[in-house]
């Protein structure tokens, strides 16, 4: 995504580009996991499917090979493989693939799900876009309870899934969003999806862009639960050194995990 914002005030160098950050797991038994999904190719085939006011602001590239099912295809490995797509959330810039892989059985918490398929509010009708899941994929949902996961409470391990891999509540920037936890050998994977935007969010007394502040407030659903995922992700991060967090949208937090 090119957005048209100053760089500066979304906390990025000049000419920086946003990111989608989708996570591709393989694995031995559960085939290719998927988190989150980006655009997909109907997306590209077909701008109008993209709200206008989203495009004109974020300008997304929506190219096929930008597409998870495109850099999947480029990697020499076979779409029809994901097997399972875990979703932090179901916003329009998430979840537009699942349609790419109608075999996968995807994960997400109920009460996203129930958000996205009721578009009651006015920010709903403009974040969730049911074209996106018109093939009717078969949905894994779960309730926001479950054992605990450092300190943390109600983390789901995922049905019919044998890896680490596990739906973490963070709720606030919708009702249902949720962190996607995933064992990496010694280490675990959290992906944070937009319970932040910068990378200074998880840092104890880090100077977040005053933009990026702004635009939190502007699509978040409930502001208290929103700040208490910020500091139940901070309090993750500081105290436990085996954890690699990353948010959806932070491309210098992404380079730094790419270049490792």
């Amino acid at each position: 995504m090119c957005p048209r914002l100053p760089a500066g005030w979304l906390g990025l160098a000049k000419g920086s580009t946003m990111i989608a950050h989708c996570l591709l797991l393989e694995t031995d038994r559960d085939g290719l996991v998927l988190v989150d999904t980006g655009f997909g190719l109907r997306d590209v085939a077909d701008h109008k499917r993209v709200p206008g006011l989203f495009r004109a602001l974020m300008r997304p590239a929506l190219a096929g090979p930008e597409t998870a099912h495109g850099q999947i295809t480029a990697l020499g490995l076979s779409p029809n493989d994901v097997q399972h797509i875990v979703l932090t959330h179901l916003d329009l810039d998430h979840a537009g693939g699942i349609i790419d892989f109608p075999d996968a059985t995807v994960h997400v918490h109920r009460s996203e799900h129930r958000a996205a398929m009721d578009r009651v509010r006015r920010t709903d009708r403009r974040r969730y876009m049911p074209a996106q899941w018109a093939h009717a994929p078969k949905w894994a949902l779960y309730e926001p309870t479950g054992d605990t996961w450092r300190g943390v409470p109600s983390i789901s391990q995922l049905r019919g899934v044998h890896e680490d891999i596990g739906l973490l509540p963070m709720t606030g920037h919708t009702l249902g969003h949720s962190a996607v936890t995933v064992r990496a050998g010694e280490q675990w994977l959290v992906h944070a999806g937009d319970a932040y935007f910068n990378r200074a969010s998880v840092i104890p007394n880090g100077k977040v862009p005053g933009g990026i502040t702004f635009f939190e407030k502007q699509v978040e659903s409930d502001r208290p639960a929103r700040l208490a995922s910020l500091a139940a992700l901070t309090k993750l991060r500081v105290e436990h050194s085996d954890i690699a967090m990353f948010c959806a949208h932070d491309p210098a937090e992404y380079a730094a995990l790419v270049n490792k």
